[in-house]
């Protein structure tokens, strides 16, 4: 009876959200660059980049050129995977840019521009096959 309790009480407690540990400050004008290593992805279009491995100075990018599908929603997954595995680890040169509505920071992140050696890391997705379709 007791661990029939217990396993209720999991089921019905909430599931903890885990937030992203990005806590850099962010760029605040269009056209302000930065770089540094990918450190986190969180979905299909963000991700983390620092110069060192503290979190607190790692800055959180929304990626300018690439809507990926929601994380949870059909090939949000397989979005945040191809991110990782095109940027993980890897140094990135990034431009903050405006979005849609204007605004340089979105939902605590810096919306940028960011490239890899070059290329966009957006073109590399699009090429790579990763689903488009997000928000």
């Amino acid at each position: 009876m007791r661990l029939w309790l217990i396993a209720i009480c999991f089921v019905a407690l909430p599931a903890v959200a885990w937030a992203d540990p990005c806590e850099g400050a962010l760029p605040r004008r269009a056209g302000e660059s930065f770089s540094g290593q990918v450190r986190y992805v969180g979905d299909g279009d963000s991700l983390c980049v620092g110069n060192s491995s503290d979190p607190a100075t790692w800055i959180e990018v929304r990626l300018a050129d690439f809507d990926a599908p929601e994380l949870h929603a059909d090939g949000g997954q397989a979005a945040k995977i191809a991110l990782e595995q095109l940027t993980l680890g890897r140094h990135v040169q990034c431009v903050a840019a405006r979005g849609r509505s204007g605004r340089v920071i979105s939902y605590d992140r810096v919306i940028a521009a960011c490239t890899i050696g070059g290329r966009r890391i957006g073109d590399a997705l699009r090429a790579s096959g990763a689903r488009e379709g997000g928000n």
